[in-house]
This record gives structure tokens, sequence and C-alpha cells, in this order.
């Protein structure tokens, strides 16, 4: 049986942090907000998987209570899912991603990104898709006060 996912994540900019998506550090003063490393598309990606395996959210997973996670690289959380994923007897058949945001220029990064994603997921990277976006100015995300990330996931579920 094919299932599939949704998922969604958002985060505010904060001094002094680094900015992660997708596995890939990005120059600048100001990253994302967060207990782990605050990567939106990896956190996105974990929740549409766990959603289409019919698994509990992200948040019971990882709580941002726990102290050992914090700091945690979401690559690595990505690949904790997977071994949920593995132990429900599903199958990753593809996931699809879109990133909100003002800035940074994402083109420039999207195969780094791609191959750390499908990396930590065990998928060729063509089943992988990111694209990115941004608000047209509207909103928190269009005043560029943080990212959100989509994503939509296909598991196949043993019988």
């Amino acid at each position: 049986m094919t299932r599939s996912g949704i998922g969604y994540d958002i985060h505010r900019f904060a001094e002094g942090r680094i900015l992660v998506l997708g596995g890939v550090t990005f120059p600048g003063g100001r990253g994302l907000l967060g207990h782990s490393d605050a990567d939106v598309l990896c956190h996105a990606i974990a929740d549409a998987l766990l959603g289409a395996a019919g698994e509990r959210d992200i948040g019971h997973h990882f709580p941002n209570t726990d102290p050992a996670i914090g700091g945690i690289s979401s690559l690595e959380i990505l690949r904790r899912v997977r071994a949920i994923l593995d132990a429900a007897g599903a199958r990753i058949v593809n996931v699809d991603t879109s990133l909100v945001a003002e800035e940074p220029k994402i083109g420039p990064h999207l195969d780094a990104m791609r191959a750390n994603l499908s990396s930590a997921l065990g998928l060729d990277p063509r089943r992988v898709g990111i694209k990115a976006t941004t608000n047209e100015g509207l909103g928190s995300l269009g005043r560029g006060e943080g990212i959100a990330a989509l994503a939509v996931a296909a598991v196949e579920m043993a019988e």
C-alpha cells in the first residue's frame, strides 16, 4: 500500500545562530531559532514521512525538552526517522518540498541540499524534490522574520 503524508515547519530568525537548510550551512549572521539546528526543511520532511507511515509527529519523537537532542543535526533526525520507518515496514518512495523565504538564495545550494537529504534518507537524489519561493513581501515571512518549509512524502507500507 502506498501512503502519503504532509509536513510543515516554520522558525524565526535569530542573531548569532548558524543558518542550516537541507544540511547545508549558509553564510551570514542570522540563523533560525530552535532546539536542534532548526533546519526547517528537514523538519518538514520528517513530519511528512512520519505522517505517511502513521507515526506520531516530530515533536513526539524529538521533543524540544530533551537535552540529549539539543543542537542535534536535523540530518541525524532524518536518519532516525528513516530507522523508525524501517521498523514500521515503510519504504520511502519520494519526498517533495518547498521552502518559503525572502532570503537566502537557495538555487546555488540545491544540489548540495539534495545530496544531503537523499543520503540521510537512503534515496536516489532524483526522488528528492526541492523548490523555493518568496512570500512576495506579505506577512511575517515576507518581512524576512523567518523561513517556512512544506513537504509531501510517499511511502510504501508492507502488507
